[in-house]
């Protein structure tokens, strides 16, 4: 979650930010949502953590089917 989405996928594609995406490479955006409260954000990240993979492979291909690296269709 962020509150600056262009920020925070310069700094997965930079590699400056540890953790998950760091240790398995992760740098391209395949899926986002806006929220205009802060708190919902913060319910359906705790939400979408507790999906098993297979949900989450769904939601996405519900959205972007190939895969593409949304980040160019935002900037």
């Amino acid at each position: 979650m962020s509150s600056h989405l262009l920020k925070r996928i310069w700094q997965h594609k930079n590699h400056i930010t540890g953790g998950f995406s760091q240790k398995y490479d992760l740098n391209m955006l395949v899926y986002y949502e806006f929220f205009e409260d802060i708190n919902n954000a913060i319910l359906r990240e705790k939400q979408l953590k507790k999906w098993k993979r297979a949900w989450k492979i769904r939601l996405i291909e519900s959205i972007n089917p190939d895969w593409e690296d949304l980040y160019s269709y935002i900037i």
